[in-house]
């Protein structure tokens, strides 16, 4: 039996859409894309359910998870909710740009034995982001 890994999607809240994309650009180096609602959905910003959303890369058929930026009213940003790690070659690159990105680092490179390292950061908007990496 193939085992799959069980996330399929993530959205990070976010209260400022425009500050958020500039820290996550940064700090992984990627650009983040426009994602509209499916035509199935209402988009008046007067519905309670209105979101906005900016995607980031990734291939919604390949394996792992990719996701968005959300800005809605159905949600809230901030610590001590789901954290979110993000791959990275080496971690303590990504975390050496999060200052300068606007961020604050919570825990820098820390070793997890076999499993390779880890650290921890806070973007704009209040939430605790993490990096993997296995170098």
């Amino acid at each position: 039996m193939t085992v799959k890994n069980p996330f399929v999607w993530t959205e990070i809240s976010v209260n400022d859409l425009a500050r958020a994309k500039k820290f996550y650009e940064s700090v992984l180096q990627i650009q983040l894309s426009e994602l509209a609602a499916p035509d199935t959905m209402k988009v008046d910003k007067d519905d309670p359910c209105y979101f906005e959303m900016l995607a980031f890369p990734g291939d919604m058929m390949g394996p792992g998870s990719s996701g968005t930026l959300v800005k809605s009213s159905m949600s809230k940003p901030g610590a001590g909710g789901i954290m979110v790690y993000f791959h990275a070659e080496d971690c303590a690159v990504e975390l050496s740009r999060v200052a300068a990105a606007g961020g604050k680092v919570i825990a820098e490179k820390m070793s997890l034995g076999e499993y390779g390292f880890c650290g921890v950061a806070e973007d704009t908007e209040g939430n605790h982001i993490g990096f993997h990496s296995m170098k």
